[in-house]
Formats: structure tokens, C-alpha cells, sequence
């Protein structure tokens, strides 16, 4: 059973792959279909049919032939076909009595047309051709006009029009299925890629945020300390202690960052907490140690939702590590969270006067800011080829929010965010929320 299935099976795809074969091989076997059923008589209807009671006439076996032939066309040329084998079987009805069952392959090419065309045509060639034909085998035969003979041709006809049409339709519905498939798809790997994207960006992002923090003030604390090493040794120790304690919580979050993209599969959840405002306090306190006095005006930092405690921490966070490196000597720095309505306020000021000539008065910089590692007239990082202040304003506009920085009037720099306190907190919170790259315009 299995041999004669798979042989089958073998068969079935072979023909299926030469359809000029197979429709030769269809053809072949109308043809002595027809032939056979010619030599049958269907008698008066009170006894089974009896085979061998008459013989098809010369004329009725070309007609078969010529019909059968026509139906190896009947893919590449429906609709000639179609009209072919029509002509050729109301030819038989008017001409020949008893009539040869010529009209078999016009059944079969009507399937064929009603299986390739639309629905509209379907209905008018295939009423058209049910019409002219049952009209002539009522009017041309010597049966009288109502026996089964003359409303089997109109019932046969009608079933490969509704036969072909439901083939055709279910072939529409595979085919759209199978299109809908492929373009979800291209959807999925398209949303893959764009997902890889966005972390690729957010993991960026954090890694500046750590690296720029922590290596300016290892920076400047290194600093101090060959300074005074000569002088005040014990202030030198302190400022490397500072320096110890930076580079190691530098460590620690890189070793984080980096164990998660190592990982397999989907990562455990973090056993600390991401930073938000309510661990300012120890971000302000590793920027005065630094030499860089900071006051904090912060309300309602526990009532944030965890994307925007985030942002505002790395915002703040950013933006005191430029004030520390590029406000130059003596400056001094403001830090202020207020909730307004639905919105909360985070504002970062100084008063220095940068390293590269600070130009009091400057309008501020909405325009595409650069990072916190390169240096403008304004001396707050604002050139092309950075990405902190692009980092913060990515941040902030993921959000739904709003970022300006620039120079202040009289000296000095701002920035300013604008948060959404409400916007977003129905949403499902997703990893990477506060670190997403859509930017709303």
C-alpha cells in the first residue's frame, strides 16, 4: 500500500509539473469516454442502459476527436477552446440523431475557463453556453424537449461553471493566505531588525553615560592628585581613593552591560535597581567630591514612573559631567526636579565660563546638538560629532518629552527637559522603555 501511494504521489508530481502532459493525457481519456458512452443506449428509461446497441456514425467519431484534441490546448487557450468545443457539440446535436456525447469536453473546457477567469465572465460565457446548447439538443432532437437527455446537458454544463468558480476562488484564498504569510514575514524580520536597532542605540547610550561619568572624574581626581602629590600627600590619597572608587563602579556597570549581551536566551532580571533620583544624592556627592559644588532642589523624585526616574537621572547625570568638564574653574552648578501637572521639570544650571570662549547672550542650542566629550564656542560639548546631548534629547523625545540646552544670558549653560509624568504610565512598560530611539517630531 505504501508503493502504490508513493507511486501515485510520484505521478501526481510529475504531471503537475508538465501540464501539457497531463492535459494531453486528460484529453486521451475523453476521448474514449466519449467514445464509449457512444455505443450505449440510454433506452426508454424503464431498464438499465445497453452497451452495444447502436454505433456512433464516421462524422460523430471526428467530432470526438476534434474536440478531444482541442482540450490539450485548453490551458494556454480557454476561451478559443471553450468556443471550439461548443460549435463542434451544437454541430452534433443539429446534424446527428441520436446525438454522440460530444458535449463532454465542452463541460470540460467550460471548467477550465470558469477556473481562470472572474466571477462576472464565469457567469455570462457560462450561461451563454448552457443556454445554446440545451436550446439545441431540445429544438434539433428526436427526444421530445423536456427528457432528462436535453436537462442533463444544461445540468452538466451549470456544474463545471459552479465547479470551476469554487476552484478558482479557493485557489484566490490560498494564494492570499499564502501572500499574507510571506508579508508578516518580512513584518517580522523587518521589526527584528528595527528592534536590534533600537537596542543597539539604547546599550550605546548607556555606555556613554557610564564611561563619560565615571572617566571625567577619574579624570580630574587623577588630576588633583598629581597636583598635590608632592605638597599634600593626604589629599593626594584622597583624591585616588576617589578615583579607586570611580573607576570600580565604572567596572561594576560595564561588567553588567556586557554580562547581558553574553548571555543566552532571555536574561535574568537585574538584583539591583536601574538609577533613578532617588540614588541623586550619591550622583551629586561623586561630582562635589570632584571639586564641582552642586544644589539640588528635587521634589516628588518617588512618584515618577521607572522610564522617566531614568531619563531624568541620566539627564542630569550628562549634563553635570559636561558642567564638570568644560564650565572651567570656579563654576557651580543647579539642579532642580519639579512636578508641573503632568509633566516634571528638570533643569540643570551653571555659571561658568567654558574653556573654548563662552559667548554670553548666545541664543540656545535647539538645533542638532553633539556630546559632552567635544567642545563649541559655548564649551558644553554642542559639536556635530558627539553623542551626548544627542543621547539626552533621545531620551527625553522617546518619552514624548522636550530638550533644550544652550548657553545662558550673562554666562553660563542650561538645560532644560520636559518630561510626561502621565502620558505613557498606562502603557505596559517594555526593556529599553526609557532608553528607545523613536524620536516623535
Amino acid at each position: 500500500m505504501t508503493t502504490l501511494s508513493s507511486g501515485f504521489a510520484r505521478a501526481r508530481r510529475w504531471l503537475r509539473d508538465h501540464p501539457l502532459a497531463f492535459d494531453a493525457t486528460l484529453a486521451f481519456c475523453t476521448l474514449v469516454a466519449m467514445i464509449c458512452s457512444s455505443f450505449t443506449d440510454p433506452g426508454d428509461g424503464h431498464g438499465p442502459p445497453a452497451f452495444g446497441a447502436r454505433t456512433p456514425e464516421l462524422f460523430s467519431v471526428l467530432l470526438m476527436t476534434l474536440t478531444a484534441a482541442a482540450l490539450v490546448l485548453r490551458r494556454r487557450r480557454p476561451m478559443q477552446v471553450l468556443a471550439v468545443t461548443a460549435a463542434l457539440a451544437a454541430v452534433e446535436y443539429v446534424l446527428m440523431d441520436p446525438p454522440a456525447p460530444v458535449v463532454m469536453s465542452t463541460v470540460i473546457a467550460l471548467y477550465t475557463v470558469a477556473s481562470r477567469t472572474d466571477r462576472p465572465t464565469t457567469w455570462r460565457v457560462g450561461l451563454l453556453t448552457m443556454g445554446g446548447l440545451t436550446a439545441a439538443a431540445m429544438v434539433f432532437g428526436s427526444t421530445p424537449w423536456y427528457s432528462q437527455e436535453n436537462f442533463g446537458v444544461f445540468a452538466w454544463t451549470g456544474l463545471a461553471s459552479a465547479a470551476g468558480d469554487a476552484v478558482r476562488s479557493r485557489r484566490a484564498f490560498v494564494d492570499a493566505i499564502r501572500e499574507r504569510a510571506e508579508r508578516a514575514e518580512r513584518t517580522r524580520e523587518e521589526e527584528a531588525r528595527r528592534r536590534v536597532a533600537e537596542e543597539r542605540l539604547r546599550i550605546a547610550r548607556d555606555l556613554h553615560d557610564v564611561v563619560a561619568h565615571h572617566i571625567a572624574l577619574v579624570n580630574v581626581q587623577a588630576g588633583v592628585a598629581a597636583h598635590v602629590m608632592d605638597k599634600r600627600p593626604d589629599q593626594a590619597k584622597e583624591a585616588l581613593a576617589h578615583v579607586r572608587d570611580a573607576s570600580r563602579s565604572a567596572l561594576n556597570e560595564l561588567r553588567v552591560t556586557v554580562g547581558l549581551l553574553r548571555q543566552q536566551g532571555d536574561p535574568e532580571a537585574p538584583t539591583e535597581p536601574a538609577p533613578g533620583l532617588a540614588v541623586l544624592g550619591e550622583l551629586v556627592a561623586t561630582f562635589r567630591n570632584a571639586g564641582l559644588p552642586v544644589e539640588v532642589a528635587c521634589a516628588d523624585r518617588d512618584r515618577l514612573p521607572a522610564a522617566v526616574d531614568l531619563a531624568a537621572y541620566r539627564v542630569i547625570q550628562e549634563a553635570l559631567t559636561n558642567v564638570r568638564k568644560h564650565a572651567g574653574a570656579g563654576a557651580r552648578a543647579e539642579v532642580s526636579v519639579v512636578r508641573v501637572g503632568a509633566t516634571a521639570e528638570v533643569t540643570v544650571l551653571d555659571n561658568g565660563r567654558g574653556s573654548a570662549g563662552r559667548r554670553p547672550g548666545a541664543g540656545p542650542a535647539d538645533g542638532p546638538p553633539g556630546d559632552g566629550d567635544g567642545l563649541d564656542s559655548g564649551g558644553h560639548g554642542l559639536d556635530s560629532g558627539g553623542h551626548g546631548l544627542v543621547g539626552m534629547r533621545e531620551r527625553v523625545t522617546a518619552l514624548g518629552g522636550a530638550l533644550t540646552a544652550g548657553p545662558r544670558y550673562g554666562g553660563g549653560f542650561r538645560v532644560h527637559a520636559i518630561l510626561p509624568v502621565e502620558a505613557r504610565t498606562g502603557e505596559p512598560e517594555r526593556p529599553g522603555t526609557a532608553g528607545g530611539t523613536g524620536l516623535r517630531r
